[in-house]
């Protein structure tokens, strides 16, 4: 599950993005406006699944954070209105692999926070979590692959 350690430099992103909790957690809306849109745009990598959850985040069911869908771009200019743009910091991330359904992506989570991390030299870094969505990438697919972003800094 665990594949590396890899560290990357600031990266432009254009995407959707909404508040919501994993309560109410359904970033189907987001998917379905921003699909027919990212035509329009040079694109320079996969689509991306990105979270930025608020300092000290504990995984509260209630508690809200921001939800992007999108995927990275050359440059910001000449972007579509209803689309919006962010820029994904640089740093140092874990990334694994996950493969399943959507529905078991909740077990590789609970792998990574509950045994990994604990177990690792790591802990969470205050900058977006991101899930990238490649071409072996099915939505709610047993054979689904996507590469899980986990950004971390040094418990030294």
């Amino acid at each position: 599950m665990f594949l590396r350690i890899e560290t990357i430099s600031e990266k432009q992103l254009v995407g959707k993005s909404a508040m919501m909790s994993l309560a109410t957690y359904n970033p189907v809306p987001l998917w379905q406006t921003f699909m027919p849109l990212k035509k329009h745009l040079s694109t320079t990598g996969d689509l991306i699944s990105l979270q930025i959850y608020p300092q000290n985040y504990d995984g509260n069911p209630q508690t809200m954070f921001e939800k992007w869908v999108c995927i990275e771009v050359g440059t910001i200019e000449n972007v579509p209105t209803e689309l919006e743009t962010m820029v994904l910091p640089a740093g140092d991330y874990a990334v694994f692999l996950h493969k399943g359904t959507t529905q078991q992506f909740m077990q590789t989570m609970g792998y990574i926070h509950r045994e990994w991390l604990p177990k690792s030299d790591f802990m969470i870094d205050d900058r977006p979590h991101f899930e990238i969505l490649g071409e072996k990438y099915k939505h709610n697919d047993e054979s689904s692959e996507e590469e899980v972003w986990l950004p971390i800094r040094s418990k030294m």
